[in-house]
């Protein structure tokens, strides 16, 4: 893949070919890889708050409304400055709806790990988040991401229903079984009738309540 989309003079770069300078890729759709990374958070915070919170002793995560993160990929030098003051960053969780044609999925898993890498290339801390549609999509998923390494995954709004459980808890086995994670972190509910077994296997799971979950308990307590 060629890391620039035209050479002539005064061509703009629509696609945002700069973020995969010196990339290499992954499965036959070249997805861009994203290096290992091995350390765990202790804490996370939404990227649009982040944008104005003091407090960087966190990672930033992108588990919420696209809308509220898309400006990253119209505009990422800009937001830069700002990620680069947190201890980390979790790859964008762009939305890889089943209704959305697979396309648009794949281009959304292309999104997240392009801007995963030039996160890296800019001295960025990175853990690579990984969404998946149906079954179309498991292996476009885990391109670009080493086996063996640390992994994030968003549990938030997936579980709740019956009718959504299932592909979520698909979705991870298929996850699980190709990269071998020695880290899971996850955003939102990790319950043991989903997550028990891989503890059993010995996976790492860090667990963080969702903005929506703490939101709740702050109107209990």
């Amino acid at each position: 893949m060629s890391t620039t989309n035209c050479t002539r003079n005064e061509c703009k770069d629509v696609f945002n070919a700069f973020l995969v300078k010196n990339a290499t890729y992954d499965g036959n759709l070249e997805i861009p890889c994203i290096k290992p990374e091995y350390q765990i958070p202790n804490k996370l915070i939404a990227f649009s708050k982040a944008l104005r919170s003091s407090d960087t002793n966190a990672w930033v995560h992108f588990y919420e409304d696209d809308v509220k993160f898309e400006r990253i990929w119209k505009n990422p030098s800009k937001y830069l400055p700002v990620l680069k003051k947190f201890k980390g960053v979790i790859s964008p969780d762009f939305s890889v709806y089943r209704d959305m044609p697979l396309v648009m999925q794949q281009w959304n898993i292309y999104r997240d790990r392009a801007l995963g890498h030039w996160l890296q290339e800019n001295s960025v801390s990175v853990i690579p988040n990984v969404r998946v549609g149906d079954s179309r999509t498991y292996d476009t998923a885990c391109c670009g991401i080493a086996k063996h390494s640390t992994i994030a995954v968003g549990s938030h709004g997936c579980i709740k229903l019956l009718s959504e459980r299932s592909y979520f808890q698909n979705g991870l086995r298929a996850i699980v079984s190709k990269l071998e994670p020695t880290t899971i972190v996850v955003y939102g509910t990790a319950p043991d009738y989903i997550f028990s077994e891989y503890i059993a296997a010995g996976i790492n799971i860090i667990q963080f309540d969702s903005d929506f979950m703490l939101s709740r308990k702050a109107v209990v307590d």
